[in-house]
């Protein structure tokens, strides 16, 4: 279990992350959502460490995370945005040489390599240099060498950018089913199809603070779980409702083209927008 308690980080006079407490089951495929700036890759760096809070507190099982707990920190593993792997290295040579940082033994790594290529499909192309792999693959391999040393919690920040969209489908899977297996994995997207269809609960972020966690569907059902978009000059206008029979009394008044369809997450996030504005 991972708990955030009054979790506050500040650069100078700017506060990134401000007073955010959060509480995610072991097991649990969590989202943290949010525009730009609200905060979710300073908390991610935070639960890696790799920041450190100006205020308060990450537990995990109970016990305070510090850089001087390496017992604990071992139970975490990160998937950042960027690809940072050495270029010049084939798989075999990345999941080695991140064995080797966490002295593991060669014949473990190896085994263990094996195991994880495999299991994401990337084993017939082992001897590829990280130069030569497509994007898909890169994400991949990133996620075989973060399960190198069987982490319990899996920290993914923004793990599908740029990748196309069977790229992106198929690292869905994987993820379902590391999910599967126990591992609890905090996600942060921009996609939000992809929270939608992964997250089990979603944490919304603006300005650095909290404003709700919820499931999905709860987020959408709060807006109403039916719109429909009207294609106007100014542009399209969508309405939402908690019944089809209103939305299609709605629709039935309207004149040109306008669709009937059922709400996303997508429109969640976008109304939260437009009312900020």
């Amino acid at each position: 279990m991972i708990e955030i308690k009054n979790l506050t980080k500040k650069f100078d006079d700017f506060t990134a992350v401000d007073d955010l407490s959060l509480t995610i089951k072991t097991g649990e495929f969590f989202g943290l959502l949010g525009p730009n700036g609200a905060g979710k890759t300073t908390t991610i760096s935070m639960l890696s460490t790799l920041l450190l809070p100006t205020q308060g507190e990450i537990l995990i099982d109970g016990e305070r995370l510090t850089r001087k707990r390496p017992a604990l920190k071992r139970k975490i593993s990160v998937i950042t945005q960027e690809y940072s792997m050495r270029q010049d290295m084939t798989m075999d040579e990345i999941m080695e040489y991140q064995g080797r940082l966490y002295f593991m033994p060669v014949k473990k790594i190896r085994e263990k390599s094996e195991e994880l290529l495999e299991f994401c499909e990337l084993l017939p192309f082992r001897n590829r240099k990280v130069r030569h792999l497509s994007g898909g693959m890169k994400r991949k391999l990133m996620v075989c060498r973060a399960l190198l040393t069987d982490p319990e919690i899996l920290l993914l920040d923004e793990p599908t950018a740029g990748m196309d969209a069977l790229s992106r489908r198929q690292m869905w899977n994987l993820l379902r089913q590391l999910n599967d297996r126990n591992l609890t994995i905090l996600l942060t997207t921009h996609y939000m199809e992809e929270a939608q269809s992964l997250c089990e609960r979603v944490a919304m972020l603006q300005h650095g603070r909290l404003e709700e966690v919820n499931t999905p569907q709860g987020m959408i059902e709060a807006l109403g779980c039916y719109t429909v978009d009207h294609m106007t000059a100014a542009g399209t206008v969508s309405r939402y409702f908690h019944e089809r029979g209103q939305a299609i009394t709605y629709l039935s008044k309207l004149e040109g083209k306008c669709t009937l369809r059922d709400t996303t997450l997508d429109d969640v996030f976008i109304e939260r927008a437009a009312q900020k504005k």
